[in-house]
């Protein structure tokens, strides 16, 4: 089964058609800087040229940044606040012909991790972190998903974790990885104390570069990074969708 995956992401907007059955990309990834300021109609605009640029007609896989229920958008950490209360999927549809199912994003990359990836056959308790715009999370139990977990905005040095930890962070301050390694190390701290995860996945564009940061990453539980990278969103956007939409 082919599906059209998208991950919308604070500073990218990245598609591709994905096999779900073997979580592989059958394309090259299509990305587009995420628009400035992120409104409803300048994001959907930047996610109906991803279905034009692949001539797609079938159905679509969207990964969100925010907590997603029944296909509405409740929260807007890193968008418009305007989205909040959209029916996102309904206004996609509307405008490319194309049935979409809506998730958040880092629960649709941890649904590729545990099905093809890092995660695969682990029992207990998983728990992903991306680092990106924000810090995006997601928790797995036995292999289901506890969905909108929004835990990169727990408290850490009376700010949100993301504001000390994220890796817009890293390269706003010019942090070494070193330096960076040690805030992303007390974020995963808290969570260790607060969750006692069997595992940890590292997801995002930096999982390419978890060797650069692992060793200031001090825990009792296994940290791993993404196998998928940052194709994980896609594939999980677009495994998503198999189970929401009739193909």
């Amino acid at each position: 089964m082919e599906i059209l995956g998208i991950d919308v992401g604070g500073s990218g907007i990245k598609g591709a058609i994905v096999n779900t059955k073997k979580g592989k990309l059958m394309t090259k990834r299509h990305r587009i800087h995420t628009p400035k300021p992120a409104t409803p109609p300048a994001m959907i605009k930047t996610i109906e040229a991803i279905i034009n640029h692949f001539d797609w007609q079938g159905p679509v896989g969207c990964g969100f940044p925010a907590a997603v229920k029944n296909e509405i958008v409740k929260t807007a950490s890193n968008i418009d606040n305007s989205w909040i209360g959209v029916n996102a999927s309904e206004q996609i549809e509307n405008k490319t012909g194309c049935p979409t199912h809506l998730v958040n994003d880092v629960d649709a990359a941890g649904c590729a991790e545990v099905t093809f990836g890092a995660g695969k056959n682990r029992y207990g308790t998983i728990f992903m972190a991306a680092f990106g715009t924000g810090i995006g999370t997601a928790i797995f139990h036995n292999q289901h998903l506890v969905p909108n977990t929004e835990l990169g905005h727990i408290p850490l040095h009376n700010m949100a974790a993301e504001d000390y930890a994220a890796n817009s962070i890293r390269k706003k301050h010019d942090l070494t990885w070193e330096e960076w390694g040690g805030r992303v190390n007390e974020y995963l701290q808290l969570i260790e104390a607060l969750f006692w995860p069997d595992a940890i996945i590292i997801g995002g564009g930096v999982s390419k570069k978890f060797s650069d940061f692992k060793p200031y990453i001090h825990l009792d539980t296994d940290v791993l990074p993404a196998k998928n990278r940052n194709h994980a969103g896609i594939i999980g956007a677009a495994l998503a969708a198999t189970s929401k939409l009739k193909t």
